[in-house]
């Protein structure tokens, strides 16, 4: 490990490479915090004068702590010995005589944040890939190597909560605006700005204390405002996870006892035993297996044979302008593919157009992007109602309406506009893959690629593999998934592929429940409270459209004959004018914007329901949701072969439907509840 941690004698400054043995990233592993601490011992001892610290890794400057060292953790003194090391040896970096610098290019995160605020000054890059923060909450532990401690106190409360509890990584302007970075520089300007900085500030270590400017934050730094700034942030946390998520109420409780608490080993042991009691939950271990799951796809290619190579995706079509189009549009020109748009009317290519347009006003409203940024993206989307500029397309994603005899006319004469390369899918939920696969000239060219809605927010992108779909194939759709930042999962053909075959016994299950005296509240109150999913049933259909579910049911039940059964509530509504969401009026009603608001009582009514007050068992209405999912997944898994692992099964939920990261997936929470109870 010793080339992992480098020092290069810079005269009066030493440089410090950060590039660890056999691993395309740095991480704080136990050989290399071990190395880290024999380089600070070395440099304690120097007379050098300044340290600038670097990475020489593309794109990382330390990603965090090894997630592998963390998963095999198993004890609360296990955890407490690893903390104690990780936060001993930043306390040597930050105790250190001479000026430090962290040079950050790429992710600092986790760990590699917490390093950083142990020296006295950091730089980054303007860079896209540079992203700092501590997004430990989302794998159910808190900041362990002092990031509870070290920075409110940088950068003041309410800045370091917004980082903390919400996991955040930040880009290098934000990061600079709140004081978390002291510079911003050109990537290639990285290494010679620090060193310079480094001569510049030479005998001027610093400490880090917040001052805050303003009237607002000065008095959210005293007392009355501080003790606001912990209440709402408590109220903001139980709001967002229903107490569900342990990790954020433990790190605002250690930041409230440490943060004018000026005896370092105090606050630090407050951070470490409270790092260690949440590292030792189900929570923490489920959300890291979800952790593991995205890191899955990374290094998949989505086919068997690793000698499959993706085909480049730079160019791509996409016929049809709608909100999924327009979306598409979006999710393609925003990580660099140039796209074109066809639609039968400009008035709808317009419409694409400016939907996509709109996405990246929103990142400018936001400051995530600055309006040349937005140009240049949106000069990567243009439109026609011919198919001019589709033989330079590698891939073509058609999103025309859901209608079987309109796509295959569409697609069978699409090959001729087409060079002999270009792969086709389609973004279907519902129909056959195959059998518009039988329409296209080269049906190895062609699969499904289901985006759900909307495009620009839901991470979930179903690869459905038909009959005649090669492996070269599915490998390009695959990759070019992932370079739009989407989570890919590769399905069979079959009704409602995946995600939609498993949700629709949940949905089917709860108008049992309405009809048998349950309330609409009590049924989704219970699913999105008690048991942690993003909406229930009822306000689901209303998201998608009761039409499309009673639409979907009647071809699960064409597909699985008898044990598919249709409440007879369904049929009352598919004769009622309610669509749902879309025209404001289905088990909720919306406000102008169409936003949800209340049940609608008189539904019960209309539909000739009763509500009892003797309400089921909470565990008895769960139990029958959940486990109609559990069940049909089993079948498709098992019998139809739908998708190939349990893991993929997990992501698919949690990325396509929200199902709670915290349980770790529908087949990880069947798996706890255990298989006498299934």
């Amino acid at each position: 490990m010793k080339e992992s941690i480098r020092i290069i004698n810079q005269g009066d400054i030493a440089l410090v490479e950060f590039d660890q043995e056999e691993s395309k990233v740095n991480k704080w592993s136990s050989p290399m915090m071990k190395r880290l601490r024999e380089v600070v011992e070395e440099l304690k001892a120097s007379s050098f004068k300044a340290v600038v610290f670097i990475s020489r890794k593309p794109k990382i400057f330390v990603a965090g702590a090894d997630i592998d060292e963390i998963r095999n953790l198993k004890t609360e003194s296990e955890f407490e010995k690893a903390v104690g090391e990780g936060q001993n040896i930043f306390n040597l970096v930050e105790d250190l005589p001479q000026v430090t610098i962290s040079a950050i290019h790429g992710a600092a995160a986790g760990g590699g944040c917490e390093f950083a605020l142990a020296c006295d000054y950091r730089v980054a890059t303007d860079d896209s890939s540079t992203r700092i923060g501590l997004p430990e909450v989302k794998l159910g532990i808190i900041p362990g190597f002092g990031g509870c401690v070290r920075l409110p106190k940088l950068i003041g409360l309410q800045a370091a909560l917004d980082i903390i509890l919400g996991g955040k990584l930040l880009n290098s302007k934000k990061a600079f605006k709140v004081g978390l970075v002291d510079q911003i520089v050109h990537e290639k300007n990285l290494e010679s700005f620090s060193l310079d900085l480094a001569k510049e500030k030479i005998e001027k270590k610093r400490k880090h204390y917040y001052s805050p400017k303003s009237t607002g934050d000065k008095f959210l730094e005293s007392y009355m405002g501080r003790c606001l700034v912990f209440k709402k942030a408590k109220e903001a946390i139980l709001k967002a996870s229903h107490g569900h998520y342990p990790a954020p109420l433990k790190a605002l409780a250690v930041i409230e006892k440490t943060y004018l608490n000026e005896d370092r080993e105090k606050s630090l042991k407050i951070e470490r035993e409270s790092f260690c009691e949440v590292a030792i939950t189900d929570i923490s271990k489920n959300l890291i297996h979800v952790f593991d799951l995205t890191e899955m796809v990374k290094k998949q290619s989505g086919v068997e044979n690793q000698n499959i190579k993706a085909k480049p995706v730079n160019h791509m079509g996409v016929l049809g302008a709608g909100t999924m189009g327009g979306g598409i549009a979006y999710v393609g020109a925003d990580k660099g593919i140039e796209v074109r748009i066809k639609d039968i009317q400009y008035e709808a290519v317009l419409k694409g157009l400016k939907h996509a347009q709109g996405l990246w006003k929103k990142l400018v409203k936001k400051k995530v992007i600055n309006e040349y940024e937005m140009m240049q993206k949106f000069s990567k989307v243009s439109g026609g109602t011919d198919y001019a500029d589709f033989k330079r397309s590698d891939l073509v994603v058609e999103a025309i309406v859901e209608d079987m005899a309109i796509k295959k006319k569409v697609i069978g004469e699409l090959g001729a506009y087409l060079n002999p390369e270009t792969i086709v899918v389609t973004n279907t939920s519902s129909l056959s893959v195959n059998e518009m696969q039988s329409a296209f000239v080269r049906p190895d060219k062609f699969a499904g690629m289901h985006f759900f809605n909307p495009v620009d927010k839901m991470p979930l992108v179903e690869i459905i593999r038909g009959e005649k779909t090669s492996d070269e194939t599915i490998a390009t759709v695959y990759e070019a998934s992932k370079k739009m930042g989407k989570m890919p999962v590769v399905v069979k053909d079959g009704p409602g592929f995946l995600v939609n075959r498993l949700l629709l016994p949940y949905m089917a299950e709860a108008a049992y429940l309405l009809e048998e005296g349950q309330s609409i509240q009590y049924i989704d109150n219970l699913y999105v409270k008690k048991f942690g999913m993003p909406m229930g049933p009822f306000a689901l259909m209303d998201e998608v459209g009761l039409d499309v579910c009673i639409k979907v049911l009647k071809i699960f039940k064409k597909a699985f004959g008898d044990r598919i059964q249709i409440a007879p509530l369904m049929e009352k509504l598919e004769k009622s004018s309610r669509l749902g969401k879309k025209n404001g009026k289905g088990f909720y009603t919306y406000s102008d914007k169409l936003y949800r608001e209340n049940v609608d009582e008189s539904i019960y009514a209309e539909l000739g329901l009763q509500k009892k007050s003797q309400l089921m068992s909470e565990e008895e209405c769960l139990g029958r949701g959940i486990f109609a999912m559990v069940n049909e997944c089993a079948r498709a898994m098992v019998t139809d072969k739908i998708v190939n692992t349990a893991g993929e099964v997990d992501l698919a939920m949690i990325m396509g439907t929200g199902f709670p990261p915290f349980r770790g997936g529908l087949l990880k929470y069947a798996d706890s509840v255990g298989l006498p109870t299934i």
